[in-house]
């Protein structure tokens, strides 16, 4: 006890939270910018998958009412994308077979060997396989149908990635949430640092661990709201310039997604600031005196 009075302790600094909020806002934004890479990513898989065309073949006997009745199906279907149904004559088509090859192709005086088709693309979530197939199948009982087509081998390819792509975005989500945690924990650590000694002689006047820690925790959440808000300030910042110098970014934007994002940077602030401050109190409250020189 001699050596504990004999011990003076060092002059009280004010915790540096100006450098605690910037640098948590930093891991933020790192965090953020990594979750919008991946929106963006998904939006456009997203748009390459309602890409994928699928083609019917009408049979040269049907009638207008058999084509208006089959249109009409394909609008009330859940998975067709919206706006996406066209008639093409088979007229039509050779015009655009004689654009693509040239007047020879029309010299050949051949007979219009094609179909007049109705084409339509799919909704993203409901582009896979089994569903794929399951479409051709079912227009296939039509008589008036001749055959259905689509690019099976894209749609599988899309399948595959997109699983591949899901695991290591996971994988690597976790691994960059740890890092962000224990950065932010750290940080937080060094700016309570200077105040360990006024967190213990506080316990050591009778206060109660809960008393200690309130005021702290306080204002730990309000400075990862700051930190948060920073972060996402940044985040819109860097997006408005992307989509000024790359015009094509705009269709990929996701406003729902966004403001999901935006709303788990500003929770992820709010938690990992407090429980991280709540932690570091306790451990300090846990230390013996000599152990804090």
């Amino acid at each position: 006890m001699s050596d504990l009075l004999g011990k003076s302790p060092p002059r009280r600094a004010k915790p540096n939270y100006a450098y605690s909020i910037v640098s948590v806002a930093l891991v933020l934004f790192l965090l953020g910018f990594f979750g919008l890479i991946l929106l963006q990513t998904q939006r456009l898989i997203e748009i390459f998958k309602e890409r994928v065309t699928v083609l019917i073949e009408i049979e040269p006997g049907a009638d207008e009412l058999s084509v208006n009745t089959l249109t009409q199906d394909l609008q009330a279907m859940d998975y067709t994308k919206k706006g996406s149904i066209k008639y093409i004559s088979k007229e039509e088509a050779i015009q655009e077979l004689q654009q693509d090859f040239g007047e020879e192709f029309m010299a050949l005086d051949l007979p219009n060997p094609l179909y007049n088709v109705i084409t339509f693309n799919v909704q993203s979530k409901y582009m896979e396989s089994d569903l794929l197939s399951q479409i051709k199948k079912n227009f296939k009982t039509r008589a008036y149908v001749n055959d259905v087509y689509y690019q099976e081998g894209l749609v599988n390819i899309i399948a595959k990635n997109m699983k591949k792509m899901s695991w290591f975005a996971l994988g690597f989500s976790l691994l960059f949430l740890i890092v962000a945690i224990t950065l932010i924990h750290n940080t937080i650590r060094l700016a309570l640092y200077s105040n360990r000694f006024l967190i213990k002689n506080m316990e050591l006047v009778g206060a109660s661990w809960g008393f200690i820690s309130r005021p702290y925790i306080k204002k730990s959440i309000w400075h990862g709201v700051l930190s948060a808000i920073l972060a996402i300030g940044a985040l819109l910042l860097v997006l408005l310039l992307a989509q000024r110098e790359i015009v094509e970014l705009k269709a990929l934007q996701n406003v729902v997604s966004s403001l999901v994002l935006f709303a788990t940077l500003l929770l992820l602030g709010v938690l990992i600031s407090s429980v991280s401050t709540w932690y570091v109190i306790n451990k300090y409250l846990k230390m013996r005196l000599d152990d804090l020189y």
